[in-house]
């Protein structure tokens, strides 16, 4: 049987760096799936597509597929606002779910999300692996701590509702004197100062440009506390590449998926928008930085792609 790798996501951050990561490191025998385009649930979704096994570092699975091992990060879109949900809830369960059936495996990224792609699949002939996540070499405290002249915040992720930033930049109004750093897509950074403006924090923000790996481990080593305010995730990058530098986390208890990573080397809040909250931890980090053991021997590129490569080789 062909094994047929889609290499449509790959790319610099989320999903995008984890196929990148991922897909270069395989060792089966597989060739590229023949299709350009949106990996987005629509039209492509129906598209015709050649026999035999297909792999995708994403959630985008193929109706026609004879068999496809789809990568499922997370059930967040199972968890939007009505009426955007109903279109996600059609292709979850109409094409993705009978995807995983037929190809009998389905790859995760966290215990969090395995728990949760179990109960919505029901079904024990399928097997859900956690591959787990890996973090770049740059990811490491470093040989000498980075000490700005101003302690700072970093946060590193995007505007969508359920990343919360907006709670956190509220929050700086308790914190006066506190810079907030943004790693988030250039399109939206008109619409954080929008939110900042409205708080009066604008002049508190920090926006950074587009980061390769090495200058995004100087921000996180800088960086008093990393923010991750989200209220869902599967498992997100941004908090395991700040406690591989030894930066401690400041996130909701709430987001499991986060707290299993952070394991709490940070500070866990307890109202996911108490701003009030959000600000007394800023201000605890501010005013106390410490640093953080990195974990040890679990969270490597190597072992995620050679688990993803023992399921392509069974299956094919």
């Amino acid at each position: 049987m062909t094994t047929w790798i889609d290499r449509r996501w790959a790319g610099q951050h989320g999903i995008g760096r984890y196929a990148t990561e991922v897909t270069s490191r395989l060792t089966v025998e597989a060739e590229d799936l023949p299709l350009t385009g949106s990996t987005f649930p629509g039209p492509g979704t129906f598209a015709s597509v050649p026999k035999g096994l297909i792999y995708s570092p994403g959630y985008n699975a193929l109706a026609r597929a004879e068999r496809e091992l789809i990568t499922v990060h997370d059930r967040i879109h199972l968890k939007t606002a009505w009426p955007g949900r109903a279109k996600y809830l059609a292709f979850y369960n109409l094409v993705a779910k009978p995807v995983i059936r037929r190809t009998g495996a389905v790859i995760t990224v966290s215990e969090t999300s395995k728990r949760e792609i179990e109960n919505w699949i029901r079904d024990p002939k399928v097997e859900v692996v956690n591959a787990g996540l890996g973090a770049s070499a740059a990811f490491h405290p470093g040989v000498e701590l980075v000490s700005p002249d101003k302690p700072y915040l970093l946060y590193v992720g995007n505007m969508r509702e359920h990343k919360n930033l907006r709670t956190a930049i509220e929050a700086l109004q308790h914190v006066p004197d506190a810079e907030m750093r943004l790693l988030i897509p250039a399109g939206e950074h008109a619409e954080a100062r929008s939110v900042a403006d409205a708080h009066g924090v604008a002049s508190q923000l920090t926006f950074l440009d587009s980061l390769d790996d090495d200058a995004l481990a100087i921000q996180y080593r800088g960086a008093a506390a990393t923010v991750m305010p989200s209220t869902l995730e599967g498992f997100g990058l941004p908090p395991l590449e700040s406690i591989m530098t030894g930066t401690p986390v400041i996130y909701w208890s709430g987001c499991s998926a986060v707290a299993e990573t952070a394991e709490g080397r940070g500070w866990a809040v307890n109202g996911s928008h108490d701003v009030e909250e959000w600000g007394s931890a800023f201000a605890e980090a501010l005013s106390s930085p410490t640093r953080v053991d990195a974990p040890v021997g679990r969270y490597d590129w190597d072992v995620t792609a050679r688990t993803v490569d023992d399921v392509l080789k069974r299956l094919a």
